[in-house]
This record gives structure tokens, sequence and C-alpha cells, in this order.
């Protein structure tokens, strides 16, 4: 009788919480269980992936990612939701929106990875989903030196082909997703209807004059080589640390002058970094992370606007680094460095892409939408692929794709806006960059 009740007795175990984390536990010790270590061409992979992300870690987080997160931490403190939604929101005039949109993301001219943090804090602030993404599309695909370099490298033709795409996608990708997600956008404008008025704290004009300081030391830190030794583009590149050291000091006064820091604390900052720039002139990162350090203290020590800075700075930090680090790990395993090879195959790659068919286009933008491309690095990429028989369709197909997506940039997409709204977006890229580029191959074989 006893064991009957036992029988009938609800079962304590709730397997709607255990059944999850067991299949990852299973699937994690399946995957280690399995893992073909004798096999050459996925110990490489791995080496490539890790390979990757150290190349990530250095040429890009210090000098690329934590000065974004600073300025995207700054929009989400300083930059009134009212200013936001007048210029970026749903109702906004649309040739205004999409226009700055679209000219505020080319200035930048920066990577898929490196606009994330910045298109957070305007999404964060209610901008509209179509001038938000016009903004996002904009930052690394509408990159004056790219499309110079791309135009001089792989010629005339698809360089303004990649500059004329480069700009409608921005404008064309941003209105579709607004009429898409139409209904959400006019919930957003009613919620925003009934929010208090904040209080500015500065006039507009210190605002402007405030990022367009940091926008300008990102700019001069992440100046790249260009291919050839003269001209503007080179003589820029040579005084980029003085013009980072110029935007630094200009930093530090603001910082004395609007957001009363102590001018004891600034100045010692800035001899140390000046101290470090002069005894290793060779090393930048030494006195460019010392200065970042500095940064974080002289915002953390002083009470009032400069905490909630930093407090909204980390919480994008802890948002999107882990993503973006994991999404540039999984890349380089799937299709290496450039130049290398992760676990596809390079020929595979190759031999797709040859003539000017849909299959061709389409796999072209898939590769480039999921590859991860540093600035600038797309065009020696291209150049190899074209010489191993990739069509002028395809190429452009990738110019399109590459710069603006990214897995790692989707990741982080996904984790601001959701997966269908990310999904969508990704669709329109790929399906805009095979049309455009079967429409470019016809012309130009």
């Amino acid at each position: 009788m006893a064991e009957d009740v036992e029988e009938t007795a609800p079962s304590r175990i709730d397997w709607s919480t255990i059944w999850i984390p067991m299949s990852l536990i299973v699937g994690a010790f399946l995957v280690a269980f399995y893992l073909p270590m004798e096999s050459e061409r996925f110990t490489n992979a791995i080496l490539e992936s890790l390979s990757l992300v150290k190349w990530y870690a250095q040429e890009h987080v210090l000098l690329c990612l934590v000065p974004a997160f600073f300025i995207a931490g700054a929009i989400s403190c300083f930059v009134s939701q009212a200013a936001v939604m007048r210029y970026l929101g749903p109702t906004a005039n649309k040739v205004l929106a999409y226009g700055v949109a679209s000219v505020s993301g080319s200035i930048l001219a920066v990577c898929s990875c490196t606009v994330l943090p910045l298109f957070a804090g305007i999404w964060k602030r209610g901008a509209g989903l179509g001038p938000a993404l016009a903004f996002l599309y904009s930052g690394p695909a509408i990159n004056i030196l790219a499309i110079v370099l791309t135009a001089r490298i792989l010629g005339l033709p698809l360089g303004i082909a990649r500059a004329v795409g480069a700009i409608l996608f921005s404008i064309v990708i941003g209105l579709l997703m607004h009429f898409f997600f139409l209904r959400e956008e006019e919930e957003k404008v009613q919620a925003a209807m009934h929010l208090p008025s904040v209080e500015v704290e500065r006039p507009l004009w210190q605002n402007v004059v405030y990022f367009s300081t940091m926008i300008g030391l990102l700019i001069s830190a992440t100046w790249g080589k260009p291919s050839e030794p003269v001209g503007f583009w080179n003589a820029v590149f040579q005084i980029k640390w003085w013009l980072t050291g110029a935007f630094a000091v200009g930093l530090g006064i603001e910082f004395i002058v609007w957001f009363r820091v102590k001018a004891i604390k600034v100045v010692f900052a800035g001899i140390i970094v000046a101290a470090l720039a002069f005894l290793f002139p060779h090393e930048p990162l030494i006195s460019f992370s010392a200065g970042i350090i500095a940064l974080t203290i002289l915002i953390t020590t002083t009470r009032g606007e400069t905490e909630d800075w930093f407090i909204a700075t980390w919480g994008f930090t802890r948002q999107i680094t882990p993503l973006l680090l994991g999404g540039v790990m999984v890349a380089g395993l799937l299709l290496g460095r450039p130049g290398s090879e992760g676990l596809i195959p390079s020929q595979w790659v190759s031999g797709l892409v040859g003539g000017n068919s849909f299959g061709a286009n389409f796999f072209s933008a898939i590769v480039g939408a999921f590859m991860y491309f540093a600035t600038l690095t797309e065009v020696p990429i291209l150049q190899g692929l074209i010489g191993s028989g990739m069509g002028q369709g395809p190429a452009l197909s990738l110019l399109l794709a590459g710069p603006a997506l990214s897995l790692p940039n989707m990741l982080v997409i996904r984790s601001v806006m959701g997966t269908r709204k990310t999904a969508v977006f990704v669709c329109l890229v790929v399906i805009m960059s095979t049309l455009c580029g079967m429409i470019f191959g016809h012309y130009f074989v």
C-alpha cells in the first residue's frame, strides 16, 4: 500500500528548471569527449581563433572600443532624450533624421564593432529605429578612406559603386526597418510624450564641443596607416599621436571648467601620461592605457554627474564586451584571420564566388556578413579573392555587407534591440547586398 502512495505522489523533481542546464552540461561533455584534436585543421582553427582574439584585443579594444564606451556613456548621461527625439526620434523630420544619422556615422569611420556602443547609446536615449540603424550601418560602411582605397586598388567603378550603395543602404534599410516595426515606433512616441522634461545642466554648445573633443580623440587615435606614404592621409597619420594628445589636453580643460574636476588631479594625470609618451615613443599604447586609467580615476573620484557617466560607461562595457570577444573567437574559428584559414577552407569561399550568379552574390554577402573585418582590411582581402577568380558583383556584395556586419556585431545588436529586429536587419543587408552585386556584375564583368 505504501508503495502505491509513493507512485501516485507528485514528483519533487521540477524538470522545467532542470532540463536546460542539464542539456548544456551534457552537450559540453559530448563536445569535450569528441574533440577532434588529432585533426590538424581543427587545431589550426583553434589557434586562429585565439590569434584573432589576441589581435583584436591589441589593435581595437584600447584604441577603439574603450573610447567608444566612454562616448556612449556620455551620450546616455549628457544628451537629453528630448534632443535625441527631436533629431533622431520616430516623429523627427525624415530628411533631417536620416541625414544626421548617415553623416554622423560616416564621420566616425569606425569598424562594425566600435560603432556598437555609440549605437546603443543613441538607441537608449530614444532614437527611432530607422535613424539608429542608419547610423549603425553608415559608421563602418561609409568610410571615406576605405572608399578611396577601394577605388585606387580595386578600380574606380567598384569604389563608386561601394560609395553610392552604402549611402543608399543606410537610408533605405533604415526606412524599411521603420515601416516594418511601425507599431512599436508609434508606441515609443506615445511613451516619450509622457516622460517628464529633463533639466539640461549645460548649454548645447558646450555639449557639442565636449563630444567633438572625444570623437576627435577617437578618430585620431585610430587613424590607420595609408597604403602609400604620401598625401594628406599620410600626413595626418604622421602626427596622429600629437593630435590625440591635443584632444586629450582639451578634454582635461573641459573636465576642470565644466565638470568640476580638481585642476591638480588633471594636471598630475597629464604629467604622468606625457612622461610615459616621451619615455616610450614607439609604444603609444602604454601612454594611451595610462590615459584611460587616469580618465577613470578622475571621473570616479569626482562626485556628481561624472559618477553617473562612469556607471553608464560600465553598463555598456559589461553588456557588449563579452559578446564581442566571444563572437570574434567564433568568427576566427570558422573563417580564420585575413590570409589564414579556420574550419572553413578558403578554397571553398573562392570557388563559390566566381561569376555573377545569384548563388555567388548571395554566398559572398553571407560570408561578408558573418566574417569580422577590421577597418580597411576588406580591401586587400578582396584583392586576393579577385585575383583568385572572384567576380565583380560578388566583390561588391561583400563590400556592402562585410564592413557593416559581423558575427560579433550581430550578437551585440541582438542584446540591444532583440532577436526579431536583428534578424530582419541582417536579412535586409544580405538581400540588398546580393541584389546590388548582381546588378553591378551585370554591367561590369
